[in-house]
This record gives C-alpha cells, sequence and structure tokens, in this order.
C-alpha cells in the first residue's frame, strides 16, 4: 500500500461520527410508545436540550426566511413519529433488495447529489419511527415471494433480501434509536420460513455496538465509497473515507457479511487512478480477513430535473457537475426522466471497474451496474 493508504487499524473502541440534532419533534402517539421513550431519553443523553412532545400527532410547520434556511432547519431537526400504513407497506427495491423496509426517513448527511432530493416532499427533517416492533412483524408475510434475490437464480443464496436504507441512513441515527441494532438481531435470531438477509448501505463509521450483536450472518452491512475528492468535496457531514474502510474490516471481522456500495461514480479527472486508490485501501484492510464474504455495487451519478432543482437550491455554490447538455437523457419503468452519463464514458468507466475489482479485489462478487 502506498504512504496514502487507510490504516488498518479500526474505529470500533470509539463513538464514531456522530451526529447530534438542534431540535427534536415527538407526536404524542410516538411519545406513548416504548420505543419513542427510549429514543427521548438517548436524544437527552446526547446533549439534545431542545425536546418538543407534542399534544398531536402532526408536525408543526417550519418556519424560516427562505428555502435555504427552512433546508438547514430542516436537517438539524429529528422528529419521532409513528410509522403510518402506508410507511409499512413493502415495496420491491431493484436492483438491491426484495423489499424495502424503513426504520427512519431522511438522513442527517450533507451530500451534495443527495438521491434523496427530488423524491421525498417537503423540508428534509429525519423521521424515525417507533412502532418499529410492528414495522419487523410485517416482514414474515414477505418471505419468498420477492424477484430480486429471492426470486432469481444469480442471488438467491442471499434468500429475501430486506433493504433498510431506502431512504435514510440507519446507522447515521443509531445511536440515537437503537433501531438498527433491533432489527439486526431480529433477523438473525427470527425463525424464518426460508433464507432471509438483511441489507443496509452507510457512509458512517460508529459500528460498535453492532458488533457483538446476534446477527447470524443474515446481515450484509455495505459501506459507501468513492474517491476520496468526491468523498471529501461532496459527502459533507457523514465519515471519513478511511473511518469507513476501518469501520468495514471490524464488521467483516464480526463475522458479518459486507459490501462495497460505490456511488456516485464520477468520470472526474484522473478518475482512475483516484478510484483505484480507494479500492487498494479496501483491499489492504480486508486482506487477512477469514471467511471474508464481499459484494461491490456500482452506481453511477444520476439526476432527474426535479432534483437538480432542489439541490441546487440547498447548496447554491455547489461545484457538483449536472449539466443536462453533457448527459443523455433515459427514462424510466415509470416515464420518469434522468439524466446519465453518456453510451461511451459509461462504457468507459464500467471496462475499467470491471478489470480493477477483478485485479485488486478478486473475491469480491459484483452484483449489478447501474
Amino acid at each position: 500500500m502506498t504512504s496514502s493508504s487507510v490504516p488498518i487499524s479500526s474505529p470500533s473502541s470509539d463513538a464514531g461520527t456522530l451526529w447530534t440534532p438542534a431540535r427534536v419533534l415527538v407526536t404524542r402517539s410516538a411519545a406513548e410508545l416504548p420505543l419513542g421513550a427510549d429514543i427521548v431519553a438517548r436524544c437527552e443523553a446526547a446533549g439534545v436540550a431542545d425536546i418538543d412532545v407534542l399534544s398531536g400527532d402532526r408536525l408543526p410547520p417550519l418556519r424560516a426566511e427562505n428555502d435555504r434556511a427552512a433546508y438547514a432547519l430542516a436537517k438539524r431537526t429529528l422528529a419521532v413519529v409513528v410509522a403510518p400504513p402506508s410507511k409499512r407497506r413493502l415495496q420491491p427495491i431493484p436492483p438491491s433488495a426484495d423489499w424495502r423496509i424503513d426504520l427512519a426517513q431522511g438522513c442527517p448527511g450533507h451530500c451534495q447529489y443527495c438521491y434523496l432530493a427530488g423524491s421525498l416532499s417537503g423540508p428534509p427533517i429525519t423521521r424515525v419511527y417507533a412502532n418499529l416492533p410492528e414495522i419487523l412483524a410485517g416482514m414474515d408475510e414477505h418471505v419468498g415471494k420477492g424477484t430480486i434475490t429471492s426470486g432469481t437464480a444469480e442471488r438467491s443464496d442471499e434468500g429475501t433480501t430486506f433493504e433498510a436504507s431506502c431512504y435514510t441512513d440507519p446507522l447515521a441515527l443509531e445511536h440515537l434509536t437503537g433501531s438498527l441494532s433491533t432489527t439486526i438481531s431480529h433477523v438473525g435470531t427470527h425463525d424464518w420460513a426460508s433464507p432471509v438477509g438483511l441489507r443496509f448501505t452507510t457512509k458512517y463509521d460508529g459500528v460498535a455496538p453492532l458488533l457483538d450483536l446476534p446477527h447470524g450472518g443474515r446481515a450484509r452491512v455495505r459501506v459507501s465509497v468513492n474517491a476520496d475528492e468526491v468523498a471529501s468535496r461532496f459527502e459533507g457531514g457523514t465519515a471519513r473515507l478511511p473511518r469507513r474502510i476501518a469501520a468495514l474490516r471490524s464488521l467483516a471481522l464480526a463475522g458479518y457479511r459486507v459490501g462495497l456500495t460505490i456511488a456516485p461514480i464520477m468520470p472526474i479527472p484522473q478518475w482512475r487512478e483516484a478510484y483505484g486508490q480507494m479500492l487498494r485501501d479496501v483491499a489492504g484492510a480486508l486482506d487477512d480477513v477469514p471467511g471474508l464474504d464481499l459484494t461491490v455495487e456500482c452506481i453511477t451519478h444520476r439526476f432527474t430535473a426535479a432534483s437538480k432543482d432542489v439541490l441546487v437550491g440547498w447548496y447554491p455554490r455547489t461545484k457538483l457537475e449536472m449539466d443536462e447538455a453533457a448527459r443523455t437523457r433515459k427514462f424510466g419503468k415509470y416515464g420518469s426522466a434522468k439524466y446519465v452519463y453518456p453510451k461511451d464514458v459509461m462504457a468507459d468507466l464500467r471496462t475499467w471497474f470491471a478489470a480493477e475489482l477483478e485485479s485488486t479485489l478478486p473475491a469480491a462478487r459484483t452484483l449489478y451496474w447501474t
């Protein structure tokens, strides 16, 4: 490894990169549930002074001078709510997993390419769900009924998969909720009708609470990684890349199935050197892990007209490239248009990553490229 490589030592002995909200709103119904009360206690222990238990179940409107101020206020706010039936209704989430399971909605990170922009309405308050037992109880009826992993020959070994990071980063909130640990333990110890796998992706490193859980080999934790320039410039409020990679090592040593979510891939200047160094850092961190089970998911950068408008409003000085003229317009399954890299750029990226992954991380299994 070069002198810039990530150290092998793990951050598992410290608390990691933790978010402390400035304000916590708790709906009446959430406060009446055991997990809601526990979240309030955790927030108090974290030093949150402004905790407001509401008289009803409707969150008050955020009052700010402009949209940018409303965004900033929302990003400092945590809401503890009860997930309604519509949020508990599991949906397929291709190409990642059979079903999406939501422990929360929203994320405290400040990623300037945020995939939630344009897909979630209103100010981006992070909402955590206090009725977790009800959410977990809904998993049983979906086992064996998926089409992404359990219904395909290529990934049937993963069983019925449940993705917990579609609308949030659950590890970013774990110190305030404990919901992720509860979910991992439930999946690891529950008597399922057929094989089941829990999946989530994170940009955070506070993995210490997860290391001794009875995960039963049924959880795959993917760490979101990128070229250091992309991670440093566009992923504010998250753990630094070396700490994420060290956390990946800790999880693998604890027997978890692990993975890399390389996203969003961008053809920045000298991108081959930058992504190559990142992959070598990962290889160095994992090279002595016994029984390593490593997957890779590659996601190139894309945006929609709606998400671009939202992101430019949130980050008016962003240097993120979102030039429609330099992209190819692609229509999704339901007719929505997104801007992706042109075919020649995409082919160049995909060919290089396939060869580099085979060379640098030969034990890794690439699940998809998109």
